[in-house]
């Protein structure tokens, strides 16, 4: 059913992508096509909810961008507060008057998790609240299971990554694009 979500909108993509950890990918996931969509957004997301079902949670915490739709849909369905966490001056910040409390349950919400970036500097951030962290949610799970927080994801997602100096695809002449958010450093 996720797959299949992904492929109606459009959020599957092929081609040349450069990712924001600098490595190059023929495949990408564009969740933001998905998430334009409420009701599939929805169904989507009811996959992580079911995986968490037996897991406490107080408040979901999204980074943003990717986080925040996320965050938003998955507090709904849980039945708790959605709030993010945004850079400000290139350092990820809880801003805007949110508030998180020692001893709160939070979940990180992403639209994919790759390398965890985002969510690490998220939970960084956080844990100088005394909050405990429970996982990671997101809608695709792209990693290679070096997070030392359990992951919830609707999707499993292998995708084949290369350094720039052995791509296949640059050998073959093919430009690539950028697509996310994040700068490259």
């Amino acid at each position: 059913m996720v797959i299949e979500q992904l492929k109606q909108s459009e959020a599957l993509l092929e081609g040349h992508f450069l990712l924001s950890s600098g490595r190059h990918s023929n495949r990408y996931v564009q969740c933001a096509k998905l998430l334009q969509y409420p009701d599939r957004a929805a169904k989507v997301l009811s996959v992580v909810v079911e995986k968490l079902k037996d897991i406490p949670v107080d408040i979901v915490v999204g980074p943003a961008m990717g986080g925040i739709i996320v965050a938003y849909e998955l507090g709904r369905q849980l039945g708790v507060p959605a709030i993010f966490t945004e850079r400000e001056n290139g350092v990820m910040a809880l801003r805007r008057g949110f508030e998180v409390h020692p001893g709160q349950k939070v979940l990180i919400t992403e639209d994919v998790v790759t390398t965890g970036k985002s969510s690490l500097e998220t939970i960084e951030v956080l844990k100088a609240f005394g909050v405990e962290i429970v996982g990671i949610a997101c809608i695709a799970n792209r990693s290679t299971g070096e997070l030392e927080y359990p992951i919830f994801e609707s999707i499993k997602l292998e995708i084949e990554t290369w350094d720039p100096a052995e791509c296949p695809l640059c050998k073959q002449g093919i430009p690539y694009v950028k697509p996310g958010s994040r700068a490259i450093k």
